[in-house]
Parts: structure tokens; sequence; C-alpha cells
């Protein structure tokens, strides 16, 4: 099916103007400051909803709704966690980087441990940004061209393309500002859609609850104690965990509150970004709910192959190109895209500032001119987004090895997310203690992470991780902590002894 010229005309001037946005911010983005932080005059809630832009993909925008479609609520529970994550974060890190006042968010590492950790955690970030990348532009290219037979390299380049442009000429400012135009147009479309199946519903909004309450669809999981199984209580750890990392230490969120006025800005700007996506995020489970009320009640305009719950991740697009009339679909597909281009944008930015602050300025020239400066940010976003699309393009058709990079990442971030919270321990963790709580955390990661490819039967079947995979990040991170805060609290006792 293609787009009709109504939804063709839509997209296209949404998309566009995106690109030209950004673009006309370049003149006010030629110091490296401006680049990096907008010279920390950037409004709180423009602040708070590129952050909202930032966590919500364009994966998330279908991956919600197929995942209520197919199951129920209980992986909204992973929303239930951020108040509590994005509190910590205000209350502890946001002064602590602000008053630091490195856009760097690993500049703190060295400051506790040394060099090795800001290398380690920063070079652990460029890699992870740049797979993530090219995944965002691979999975963003997918549904695209299933839908509509869009050539799916074409997709990856031209999104690659007018990504880098806007993000390479406006800097930070271009990326905040563009990311809250995207951010409206994905909740509108979201609301739009959300009412739309509701009055669709041949026995009126009531039918949706009725439907979804029959077949259990507003459950939040069991309340047991399984540490095996998807119960509220292991997403509502993993959650913790996972969004405790995104607010607290991510580059793309620290450099966010470094681009507002003043700490209370900057605070205003993480709770309003964070809390925004509980509501938003209730929003795309719902859609994915009332999308199967409406083809539990009119089965027949669900096609054949999509029939099996199992397909629920294909069935909000289906419903974007054949149920919703003419306007509506361009900007529902302009949503989409809108919230894959935020996310990329995002990662060549943060990518570029690390590369300036924790490499350039570390090992080339610590007081480089500011045109120096700029040249290194611009070719720093400029090579990221073409080796991101490079990586997509070389990964088109192999999904195997996305899901591998993925577990990849995971220890990565796990063993990140310990190391700074060890840094923040009242007790004084030193480097020793550091690299054998990394070394030990980044073990138990692993073994969590790869030992259920381990066959289920035989000698090397006891050595499976017997709990959800969900709790990897978990566990790995408090070995981490553990490990270091044990071994110098032992080594201060000595000491004063």
């Amino acid at each position: 099916m293609k787009l009709s010229p109504v939804d063709a005309v839509i997209f296209i001037i949404l998309v566009l103007s995106n690109v030209i946005i950004g673009v006309s911010f370049y003149f006010r983005s030629r110091s490296s400051d401006q680049f990096v932080t907008a010279g920390g005059n950037i409004p709180a809630w423009v602040a708070g909803m590129s952050i909202f832009a930032t966590y919500l993909s364009s994966i998330s925008f279908l991956a919600l709704p197929g995942k209520a479609y197919m199951t129920d609520w209980n992986a909204f529970v992973f929303s239930l966690s951020i108040p509590v994550a994005s509190f910590a974060a205000v209350r502890y890190f946001v002064p602590h980087y602000r008053k630091i006042g490195n856009p760097s968010a690993y500049y703190f590492l060295e400051m506790r441990f040394g060099s090795w950790a800001r290398i380690y955690a920063s070079s652990c970030y460029v890699l992870t940004q740049l797979m993530r990348t090219g995944a965002i532009l691979l999975l963003l290219a997918l549904p695209l061209n299933a839908l509509f037979g869009w050539n799916i390299k074409a997709i990856i380049i031209l999104t690659g393309l007018s990504v880098i442009l806007y993000s390479m000429l406006g800097g930070i400012r271009a990326v905040v500002w563009t990311d809250t135009i995207q951010a409206f147009i994905l909740i509108t479309g979201a609301l739009i859609c959300a009412v739309y199946i509701t009055l669709s519903m041949p026995g009126g909004a009531g039918q949706v609850f009725s439907i979804g309450a029959s077949n259990g669809k507003f459950s939040l999981g069991s309340f047991g104690t399984s540490l095996s199984e998807s119960t509220f209580w292991v997403v509502l750890v993993y959650g913790l965990f996972i969004n405790l990392q995104n607010y607290s230490i991510d580059q793309n969120y620290i450099q966010r509150y470094m681009t507002t006025g003043s700490d209370r800005e900057a605070k205003k700007s993480a709770l309003f970004g964070s809390l925004l996506y509980l509501p938003v995020s209730m929003l795309f489970f719902y859609i994915g709910t009332a999308l199967f009320a409406f083809y539990t009640a009119q089965p027949g305009r669900l096609a054949e192959e999509l029939r099996p719950v199992s397909a629920g991740d294909r069935v909000f697009p289906y419903f974007i190109v054949h149920e919703l009339p003419a306007g509506l679909t361009g900007l529902l597909i302009a949503s989409i895209f809108a919230a894959g281009m935020s996310t990329i944008s995002t990662s060549l930015n943060s990518t570029a500032t690390i590369v300036l602050t924790d490499y350039f300025r570390k090992f080339a020239k610590r007081d480089p001119a500011e045109k120096a400066s700029m040249r290194i940010l611009y070719a720093a976003t400029a090579a990221t987004g073409f080796a991101g699309t490079a990586i997509a393009l070389a990964l088109t058709g192999v999904e195997s090895v996305l899901d591998a990079w993925w577990a990849l990442a995971s220890i990565f971030s796990g063993g990140m997310l310990g190391l700074f919270l060890l840094g923040f321990l009242p007790v004084k963790a030193g480097k020793t203690e550091a690299v054998i709580g990394v070394t030990a955390g980044i073990i138990v990661i692993v073994w969590m992470s790869l030992s259920p490819l381990l066959p289920d039967n035989g000698r090397l079947a006891s050595f499976r991780n017997p709990v959800h995979s969900n709790l990897t990040i978990v566990f790995g991170t408090i070995v981490i902590f553990l490990t270091g805060f044990l071994i110098s609290s032992y080594r201060a006792r000595k000491r004063h002894s």
C-alpha cells in the first residue's frame, strides 16, 4: 500500500520542517559552548520536552501498543518506577553535575578513580551510541518498508543525512528544539489515534474496557515473589535500576541538565521530562488494549496473517494504514519518524561532546581555540552519523546481530551504573576497589546474560542463570557497589586500627 497524496504531503512537510528549523540555529551555535550546552539558556520546559523525546524512541511508539495487545499492562510497571528514579536524580545527581560544571558525565569518574574510569565509561558510551544510531535507523526503516514498499537503504540514508545536517549545524540548541516539536507531534498523533479507536468501537467507548477487563488486559502482572518470572516486583525493580541509570549517568540526559540557566531550572526540566513519560506510556498501553478490543469486536477487519495474538507488534501499523482516514495516517507516520529522529540527533550531539571533552581536550590539546573545537564537534557529529548509517546498512536483514549487540550493551551499561554509584559512596573507594568491583560486576553480568545459551540438560545446566533476564543489570550493579564498598570499608578499618 502506498501513501495517499494528502498523507505524503503531511509527512514530507513535518519531516522537512524539523530539518529546516534545526538548521536555522546554525548562526546561534558557532562556539563550542553554544554547540554543547546552548550557553545554558534553554527554557526548562524545552529541555524537559527534549528529555522526554530522548526517552521515547520510535520503537517504543510501536512496541508499547504491541506489548499491550499481545499480553497485558505488566510492562507498564516499568513506567511506575520513573518517579522514584527521577526524584533520586534530581536530589543527588543533577546538582552534583551542575556543581562540577563539565558537560561530560564521565569527568566525575576521573575525579574519583582516575583517567582509566573516564575512558572506560566514555568509550562504552560511544560504542553504544554508534550501534544505537544504526539500530534505530534500521528499525525505523523496516516498518516503513513493510507498509509502503519504500526501499530500506534509501530510507536509512535519507534519514541519516537529514539528522546529520541539523545536528551538525544547529548543535544542542537545534536538537532540543526539534526534539520539542517532534514530541508534540508524537503526543498529538497518539492522542488522536486513541480517541479515534475508542469512538470507532461498535458498542461504544465502554466496550474497550469491558473486552479488555474480561480478557485480563489491564493486569499489572503477578504479585508473587518469583524471580524467574516477569512479576510486578521484577519489572518494578528492573525499571528502577534502568531509569536510575538513564536519569543519573547517561550523557544524553546530563548534557540537557547543563543547558538550563540554574540548578532549579535543571531540576524542573528533569522532573518534567521524566514524569511526562508516565501518562504518555499509559496512553500507548491504552492504544494496544483498545486495538485488541477493536479487532476482537470486529475480527473480519484484521488480516488473516495478523490474527494470532503473537502478531500484535504489527497490528498498530496495520491499523494506521488501513483504518485511519487520509491525513491522520501521514501524521502518525510522521510521529514515528519524529521519535526516531529525536533519538538519533541526541546520540550524535552527545557523542560529539564526549569526543571533544573526553578525548581531544584530554589527549590532543587541553585548551584548543574555538575554531579547532568547532571543527572537532562538526567532524565528530558527521562521523557518528555516517558510522551509524553504515552500521544500519550493514545490519540490514541481520536481526540476530542486533539482539547480540543489545546484550553486550547491557553489559557495558551495567558496569557504568555500578561504577557511578561506587563513586558516590561516603566511604571513599579508590582506584583498586573500583577496578575490582567493576571486574566482579561484569563477570556476573556476562554470566547472567550468556548462561541461558547453555543446554537445558547435562552437566552445564546447573550453571544457567535461574532468575529473569531483567534482573541482570540489578545484580551486576549491586555486585559492583557492594564489592567496592566492602573492600574500601575493610581497608579503612584496617588503616584506622
